[in-house]
């Protein structure tokens, strides 16, 4: 590979963890090309980028973007770099159904806003609620209360209805 081909590589990569909310570090060994086409096209589907990096080149990246320096010690054989922009626990949850069903794909290191979690702790991560989740239950919690107090409204008005139906009721006979 020539100078300025890796040059590009380290700078798309950087590019890639400035931007990144989460970034999960992979061991793909043992996967078949099947199996691997699958994972992509569920990254893919969720908005992630997936990415095999050599690991001399995703360590440049790295050091060229601070805060990184737990990651470094897991940059060890055949490393696949999984980048989340929008919702940082999103591969978690893909990681963790793929190992679950195909026994493969360990996860060596976690990144999260920055703070770098060891790759044992995928499981807990992946049980974290993601951001459509969270937002859904502020929206539910929100809307509670205000749908209380329209059917409190409407009950009001029924009851005000039948108490006057009553009334004529009892004039007409």
């Amino acid at each position: 590979m020539k100078k300025s081909e890796k040059e590009q590589i380290v700078a798309d990569v950087r590019e890639k963890i400035s931007r990144a909310k989460g970034m999960f570090f992979t061991d793909y060994s043992g996967i078949t090309v099947e199996q691997a086409t699958e994972l992509r096209r569920e990254f893919r589907k969720s908005g992630i980028d997936y990415k095999v990096v050599k690991n001399t080149l995703a360590r440049k990246a790295l050091e060229s973007v601070t805060g990184y320096d737990g990651v470094y010690k897991s940059l060890a054989g055949p490393t696949g770099i999984a980048f989340s922009y929008d919702d940082p626990v999103t591969p978690a949850k893909i990681i963790k159904k793929f190992h679950d069903k195909n026994e493969k794909l360990s996860c060596k290191v976690c990144v999260i806003d920055k703070q770098v979690f060891d790759g044992a702790k995928l499981d807990e991560l992946s049980k974290l609620p993601s951001r459509a989740e969270i937002v859904a239950s502020i929206l539910g919690s929100i809307q509670a209360p205000i749908s209380g107090i329209v059917g409190s409204i409407n009950a009001v008005f029924r009851d005000l209805v039948g108490v006057i139906d009553a009334i004529e009721k009892k004039k007409a006979a």
